[in-house]
Parts: C-alpha cells; structure tokens; sequence
C-alpha cells in the first residue's frame, strides 16, 4: 500500500478552493493546505508543479521506498 499525503494550493477570494475545504474537512481527509495569500512564496511552486497559477491545485505526494517525500512526475518530465 503506497502512502499518500495529498497538497492543497488556495486562495482565501477562490469559491471553488472554499467548498474544496469544506469538503476535506467534512469527510476527515488529512492534507496540508498553502494559503497563497498567506504564503506567497508557494506561488512559485504552484507554477513548478502544474504549469499554472490556477487554483484549487491538489497535488500527492508519496513516501519513496526510503520513507523520503517526493512529488509525482508530471507528464512531460518523463
């Protein structure tokens, strides 16, 4: 069984990122939520990660065979 850990990107004025918190907490889904508002330097890892400032963005993560986090290769970096 792989170990998942899922990555939220938001907004605090994005409606779609508020009912996707609404929802995680509702159904008790663990995850890690960057604020972009908040913490303005994660925008540069947004646009790493999927090529675009848009938000919500999900992104997981999994624990490598060493118990060490790494993000999941994107399509094109293969």
């Amino acid at each position: 069984m792989k170990n998942y850990q899922l990555e939220v990107f938001t907004r605090p004025t994005c409606s779609d990122c508020q009912e996707l918190k609404r929802f995680l907490k509702q159904h008790n889904i663990p995850h890690r939520e960057y604020d972009l508002a908040k913490n303005p330097q994660k925008e540069k890892d947004l646009k790493s990660i999927s090529g675009s400032r848009i938000v919500p963005t999900l992104v997981f993560t999994q624990s490598s065979f060493f118990g060490l986090m790494r993000k999941s290769k994107l399509e094109g970096e293969r």
